[in-house]
């Protein structure tokens, strides 16, 4: 099958896959390509690929259908993969998994969108690579992956001619960047003005992050926070997370106060007892592991922090959690 253009594309959905995930990165190159709201495909073409034909359903319910099977990787610039829900046992048929495998040994370009980085390191591609992963399922990924260097922080991380996206909106940014290399600058801003994109962000900016509510624009906020919630099982010293915010710790202290209105130990001291109420509701997991998994050295400590956060134990917070089960 020809493809044409001068950024080829090959998509596989994985089951229960991420529509927005998708339909961002096949809608720039459409837009890249477009003349006269046609929908052209002289600059970018794509493949949205199956090895069965059959319709691939996403995680919001909407069906896609293939356009091919599963043609020859070398048609394409690039092999993207898009994840979905990581409760999918097996997201990808073994056909399409062992059809990225060999793509990838044969030296095409491969993207892994949203969880497709999930996928990515099942199939051992991810070896001596940093992953990208969203901040929402950074511990999901270390704990089905542990030694795999990880990063929630970046939006894209490309690591020996190999991709992967945190997701979201982050999408549209990674194809506008493939766009503006393979097409050039002006189909870039065709795409981008077209999506009502004031800018295009490059990989290195930081993930969007706002536990708080709270109305900052300091990008090196996100990263301190993105990395307490990372360390929430070993907490750092707050010297280390202001390092890596590039200031002193009295300076990120003053940044803060003024942007989060709280203190860094504060903040952090937050986001260990929300996850620790997270876990308390949700999962079934006896207080000593929840007060190990939130940085407590034991239950005691865990459940004085507890009350002083909440107003009560973590006891009380099961016991009314039965009760309203019960009730139902």
């Amino acid at each position: 099958m020809e493809m044409r253009g001068n950024l080829n594309v090959g998509f596989i959905l994985s089951r229960n896959f991420t529509l927005s995930a998708f339909s961002l990165f096949v809608d720039t190159l459409r837009l890249a390509s477009d003349a006269g709201d046609r929908s052209g495909r002289a600059l970018c073409d794509w493949r949205v690929m199956s090895s069965t034909g059959h319709l691939v359903r996403s995680s919001c319910g909407v069906q896609v259908a293939p356009t091919s099977g599963l043609i020859p990787p070398q048609n394409f610039h690039y092999l993207a993969v898009v994840g979905g829900l990581l409760i999918s046992e097996e997201p990808l048929e073994r056909s399409a998994f062992e059809y990225v495998r060999r793509a990838a040994k044969d030296g095409v370009k491969i993207i892994g969108l949203c969880t497709g980085s999930f996928i990515l390191a099942s199939a051992g591609l991810l070896r001596n690579r940093t992953a990208c992963v969203s901040w929402l399922h950074y511990r999901s990924f270390l704990e089905r992956f542990p030694g795999q260097k990880v990063s929630s922080r970046q939006l894209y991380i490309e690591d020996k001619g190999l991709i992967t996206c945190a997701g979201g909106s982050a999408v549209a940014d990674l194809a506008a960047e493939l766009v503006s290399r393979h097409v050039g600058p002006a189909a870039e801003r065709n795409a981008t003005e077209i999506l009502q994109m004031d800018r295009r962000r490059n990989g290195r900016d930081i993930q969007p992050r706002n536990p708080f509510g709270t109305n900052h624009s300091d990008p090196r906020i996100n990263a301190a926070l993105a990395h307490m919630e990372n360390t929430i099982e070993s907490p750092v010293g707050v010297e280390e997370i202001a390092a890596l915010m590039g200031l002193s710790r009295r300076q990120m202290e003053r940044v803060f106060e003024i942007e989060v209105r709280m203190s860094p130990i504060a903040a952090y001291m937050k986001l260990r007892m929300d996850r620790a109420m997270d876990l308390v509701r949700k999962t079934p997991k006896p207080l000593v592991e929840v007060a190990l998994d939130t940085g407590f050295e034991n239950t005691s400590h865990f459940t004085r922090r507890f009350r002083a956060a909440f107003g009560c134990t973590p006891t009380d917070v099961r016991k009314s959690e039965r009760a309203a089960r019960t009730l139902d």
